[in-house]
């Protein structure tokens, strides 16, 4: 299992907030969020979670992999398990 968050430093509402990404598939990013931080299927944004600054431990203690958000990224795509944006969006 490989499952990655990057530090949370993206602010939304007040809060900062880190991606959680698998480079597997995301039947193992579902699996890992349900049992280990209980966020609910309806935040997955497409090809990650958001999880917000105080679950950042809880997830690196379950079993994530703390990168940097570039390696995240670059893990994301070599997975073929991203999903761009249309233009214009």
């Amino acid at each position: 299992m490989t499952v990655l968050i990057d530090t949370p430093v993206w602010p939304w509402r007040g809060r900062r907030w880190s991606h959680l990404i698998s480079d597997v598939s995301y039947e193992e990013l579902h699996a890992f969020v349900a049992a280990e931080l209980g966020i609910p299927r309806r935040a997955f944004q497409g090809d990650h979670y958001d999880v917000p600054e105080d679950l950042y431990d809880v997830a690196v203690a379950a079993g994530a992999e703390p990168v940097g958000a570039r390696e995240l990224l670059s893990r994301l795509l070599a997975a073929g398990l991203r999903v761009r944006k249309p233009r214009g969006a």
